[in-house]
């Protein structure tokens, strides 16, 4: 059994390299699309009746696999964008030096954060919904970490009002990066 905590740490690590493969420009907007995803989810709830009446106050239903479902759908392009060929032959998304790869490293650390942390605790609000997947004891002492731990993913850190500088930021960004 491997704990939640560890998986964390993994992640990190295999978007690292991964992210240090790919670069850079193609990292942030990967970033971007989890930052899109944490803003439309948080829209959706506060906006959207029937998710904000019904979905919401009952974690344990199907609002978790809404919310994974917008995640997976926004994150899978934001992978796929700069391979598509009319895209990829952009010479913006070529590697020219080794900071981008270095770059790279990095943006893809803070993306396997991102996507991970994301999972995770939308994982934990929901009571975890998968079956093979399961919460530390809260008695123990790894439990009452996990719980610290639970605060600085994502979700919790980016919540409404904060969301909404940090898309302004994002847009920024590929707006500086790509333009």
């Amino acid at each position: 059994m491997v704990g939640l905590n560890v998986l964390l740490w993994v992640f990190i690590a295999l978007f690292g390299i991964i992210g240090y493969a790919r670069g850079y420009k193609r990292e942030l907007l990967v970033t971007s699309s989890v930052i899109l995803t944490l803003y439309l989810i948080t829209i959706l709830e506060a906006y959207i009746p029937f998710i904000r009446d019904t979905l919401v106050p009952n974690p344990q239903g199907s609002i978790f696999w809404m919310r994974l479902a917008i995640f997976g759908f926004l994150v899978f392009f934001g992978y796929q964008t700069p391979t598509i060929p009319r895209v990829n032959q952009n010479e913006r998304f070529h590697i020219r030096n080794p900071q981008d790869s270095i770059v790279g490293l990095v943006v893809g650390a803070v993306n396997g954060y991102l996507l991970f942390g994301t999972f995770w605790y939308y994982l934990d609000v929901s009571g975890y919904p998968i079956p093979f997947i399961s919460s530390p004891e809260l008695i123990a002492v790894a439990g009452e970490s996990f719980k610290q731990i639970i605060n600085l993913m994502p979700p919790a850190v980016l919540a409404a009002p904060a969301i909404y500088f940090v898309v302004a930021l994002a847009l920024t960004m590929v707006l500086v990066v790509f333009i």
